[in-house]
């Protein structure tokens, strides 16, 4: 019995892992372009799963698709609509209080996150409750080196997977990636070498912002549920899995996401109570940033972005 249900603590994890880096690279991503820590990210990935769950109830009242056509007009609806959110913030919240206080950006984002939170609360049909989510993705189980895996759980956790290497080799192997690596070093000389700040930053936003609305989606078909509280939860795990990993190196929120679901896999069958996966998974994560105050990828030994 106890290793029939390893089997699924292991895949748990797996997926965990994907989505809490997921999360985890946005922050990264706009760090290190504008040195920004955006708290409403969270909520980005809540209401990109709402967006999701809207694409789908609408697509099924006026049309009859495929299963997998739905999965892909539903999921790029939603990265669309976060996407283009997320340029808005930029350009209308972000940038303008470039010059302000760190403060100011951080309770401006915090209440964005609050706002954006509270109107799928207010505004959605029934929103204080939670949502079923579709089964799109088939649920059978399969062998693959003797563990036993649904197929919903693979194709997340190879989906999650193939978007973080997309969005790696977008970063370091196009002209776009170089431009936001270059602001991310130095902004100002980016600017003098003719790279076009503004629309940099609204390209990395709308691309973080994307990335969440992603792990939304995936969250959602998962569980086959979500509600407007989801985005609490996974946006601070998202942000404690980037600073563990080192703020700034797309890598260490990597590794900091797959480390948090490992801590919470652990808690989850040390301890009976579920609950106490979660202040397990904190508390090791404290000692962790206590130990290495800069991140297990130390900012001297990792590229922003």
């Amino acid at each position: 019995m106890l290793l029939g249900s390893l089997d699924q603590y292991l895949i748990n994890g797996l997926v965990l892992g994907v989505i809490y880096a997921m999360v985890a690279v946005g922050f990264t991503l706009f760090f290190g372009v504008l040195n920004v820590i955006k708290f409403s990210h969270g909520d980005v990935l809540m209401a990109g799963a709402f967006a999701a769950l809207i694409a789908y109830i609408s697509l099924q009242n006026f049309v009859s698709i495929s299963i997998w056509m739905m999965v892909v007009i539903t999921t790029t609806f939603a990265f669309a609509a976060m996407a283009l959110f997320g340029a808005i913030v930029a350009r209308f919240l972000v940038l303008p209080l470039r010059g302000a206080p760190p403060l100011n950006t951080l309770l401006i984002t915090l209440m964005l996150g609050l706002a954006v939170r509270e109107a799928v609360r207010l505004f959605y049909p029934n929103g204080s409750n939670p949502k079923p989510f579709p089964k799109l993705l088939p649920d059978t189980d399969i062998f693959i080196f003797g563990l036993e895996i649904r197929h919903d759980s693979l194709i997340i956790i190879f989906g999650g997977l193939a978007a973080i290497c997309f969005l790696h080799l977008l970063i370091k192997k196009t002209r776009l990636g170089l431009s936001i690596q270059a602001v991310a070093q130095d902004s100002e000389t980016a600017r003098l070498m003719g790279i076009n700040f503004q629309k940099i930053v609204l390209g990395t936003f709308a691309l973080g912002s994307g990335l969440a609305a992603l792990a939304g989606v995936l969250n959602g078909l998962y569980y086959n549920e979500i509600n407007f509280s989801m985005g609490l939860l996974l946006g601070v795990v998202g942000f404690s899995s980037a600073v563990v990993g080192g703020l700034g190196s797309i890598l260490g929120a990597i590794i900091g996401g797959f480390l948090f679901a490992l801590l919470q896999t652990i808690g989850a069958i040390w301890f009976e109570v579920p609950a106490y996966k979660d202040v397990f998974a904190f508390v090791v994560i404290i000692a962790v940033m206590a130990w290495r105050p800069t991140g297990l990828l130390a900012e001297t030994k990792s590229d922003r972005v």
